[in-house]
């Protein structure tokens, strides 16, 4: 396991915020901390720095971060076990990664109305990735729809690890296509290596680690 982020600056975060912004050229993309590796005693200096909007990957430390920061709004952002969805639902404003039909089982179970989620798409139908294929995605979200409590908002993905975000654009792009052609309104796209780019493609939410940390 990675070592936990700890010391962090709120001048430095706010700064790296500040620039982030100024490279995304637009106003309405939703910055998102992911702060898995951030340790819970550090969460108020990124609020304290002006962020204000989170997303963690893991289901017991979304329940002790989110308990003890209520001032910051929590997204869900890593892989979705089923059996962990009941735990994830009461602390989060979206599920991000929304991508099997036992999910939607337990979705279907506990999502108290108006729930909103986000479908992973697996864009580049990487065998190393989670989501669903784009093929498979209009029987998908048929399926959402009868689970009658739970609203799809948008689409997710995480393309294909490179060090050159220019590689990244195809499938930013595909996945812009593939919400345009459905209605859906958020894309969640683009890491710290290459949210410029997935936000000249569409980005509505960026999620950024260690470009706003550093």
């Amino acid at each position: 396991m990675a070592q936990l982020i700890r010391g962090l600056d709120a001048r430095r975060v706010a700064d790296n915020l500040a620039r982030v912004r100024a490279e995304l050229g637009r106003d309405d993309v939703e910055i998102l901390a992911a702060v898995k590796y951030v340790a819970v005693e550090e969460m108020g200096v990124l609020a304290e720095a002006g962020v204000t909007l989170v997303g963690e990957n893991r289901a017991q430390e979304l329940e002790v971060k989110a308990a003890a920061h209520r001032e910051l709004t929590w997204d869900f952002i890593g892989h979705l076990q089923s059996r962990k969805v009941k735990q994830i639902l009461p602390h989060v404003r979206w599920i991000h990664s929304v991508a099997s039909d036992s999910a939607l089982k337990e979705l279907g179970k506990h999502a108290g109305a108006g729930t909103e989620v986000l479908v992973e798409v697996n864009v580049a139908r990487d065998e190393g990735k989670s989501g669903v294929p784009p093929e498979e995605l209009d029987g998908f979200l048929e399926r959402v729809g009868r689970v009658g409590r739970v609203h799809v908002v948008g689409l997710m993905t995480m393309p294909p690890f490179t060090e050159h975000p220019e590689d990244s654009r195809r499938w930013f792009a595909a996945l812009a296509q593939l919400a345009g052609d459905r209605g859906l309104r958020e894309l969640s796209m683009g890491t710290s290596q290459d949210y410029a780019v997935a936000a000249q493609e569409g980005a509505t939410i960026v999620r950024l680690g260690t470009s706003l940390y550093t």
